[in-house]
């Protein structure tokens, strides 16, 4: 999802200047791709050099892709994150028939590429990705709009479902907080004891929280709401409903994960506990009020680890709930969002400590 999202300002560009624009992803990123402005049309498949568990490469599953893309686009502009080759995908492109194609690569491409835009020589290493992706496209002669601001955007999709606690028209109110702990990789994710600390002293506080996950999420999320103190919504909602929970929240509090990037894409203000594996430089939320915590200078930064290979996970573990909560708190008084107080807190007459 997030990978997904920082390619909207660069398909926005091409969606400028050409007739029609063709969304080709894997499965995971097919909902997130769906919600781009600028895409007309999204083909998915499951990429042997990029998904990770990769299915195997077989002439088979190029064949697949083959047929997707008959026919043949005119050009293809390929986005990439630093860590994946441009050229296996840029092979079946040119066996497809695809007479344009640009990319990064930082290996020789031969007749693969028309356009190629070389790291830290023709772009600088360590930019945020939507800027990244834009100069791919730029390369290849495409431009945003002059009014056109460069962040993060999607399409707010109909609800397919109601969520639990909604209004009947489907809406979730406004000036709660979203907590989403779950994360890809255990080496980004804060520590489920912190998370579920930090619910506790916000509804202690009179804040209306959410948490928010996947079905296989499901006992993570129930330890983190606290067995009730915070509304659990793990599996109870698609994408769908999810960009809409995000939108209608005051803060989200999450790591580097894909609704970190859907909260920046709706304007909805983010506290990220970023684990240095990857450069936040390049993959914190973009263009959105933002509290970035977490030790960026420690010994892990830079691994891409995806289990942490420090003892006790310092990186995160060091930042406590109690600096998530000011956070919050911070990001609220600056941005002038509200945090709903719970009825259970009302009735009861506690200091909310509710920010307007």
């Amino acid at each position: 999802m997030g990978d997904m999202l920082m390619t909207g300002p660069a398909v926005r560009a091409v969606a400028y200047g050409a007739r029609s624009v063709t969304m080709l992803c894997g499965p995971r990123g097919q909902a997130a791709a769906e919600l781009l402005p600028g895409v007309d049309r999204v083909l998915v498949w499951d990429c042997p050099w990029i998904a990770n568990p990769a299915p195997d490469a077989t002439w088979a599953m190029v064949a697949e892709l083959l047929q997707l893309l008959d026919p043949a686009p005119a050009r293809a502009v390929i986005l990439t994150s630093f860590h994946q080759s441009s050229l296996p995908t840029a092979l079946v492109l040119r066996l497809a028939g695809v007479r344009h194609i640009a990319a990064i690569s930082e290996d020789y491409p031969g007749t693969l590429l028309d356009v190629r835009v070389r790291p830290d020589v023709d772009v600088p290493g360590l930019i945020p990705e939507p800027e990244r992706n834009l100069a791919v496209v730029r390369a290849a002669g495409f431009e945003l709009p002059d009014d056109d601001d460069g962040k993060l955007a999607v399409r707010l999709p109909a609800r397919t479902e109601i969520v639990p606690g909604t209004t009947p028209e489907g809406t979730v109110p406004g000036g709660y907080i979203v907590v989403h702990p779950g994360a890809d990789a255990p080496a980004r994710t804060w520590p489920a004891s912190h998370y579920a600390e930090c619910v506790r002293q916000l509804v202690d506080a009179g804040h209306e929280v959410f948490v928010t996950g996947g079905a296989e999420e499901a006992e993570l999320c129930s330890f983190v709401s606290g067995g009730g103190l915070a509304r659990n919504l793990a599996g109870t909602t698609d994408v769908a409903g999810l960009v809409h929970i995000i939108a209608g929240a005051s803060v989200l509090i999450t790591g580097n994960t894909g609704p970190a990037h859907l909260a920046a894409a709706l304007q909805t203000p983010v506290v990220c506990l970023f684990s240095p594996v990857t450069a936040a430089e390049s993959w914190a939320p973009y263009g959105v009020a933002l509290e970035l915590l977490g030790d960026q200078s420690a010994t892990c930064a830079m691994t891409r680890a995806r289990e942490c290979p420090v003892p006790g996970h310092p990186c995160l573990s060091s930042v406590t709930p109690g600096d998530v909560v000011d956070a919050v708190y911070r990001l609220a008084a600056a941005t002038g969002r509200t945090l709903a107080e719970t009825a259970v807190a009302a009735a009861a007459g506690r200091r909310t400590g509710a920010i307007t």
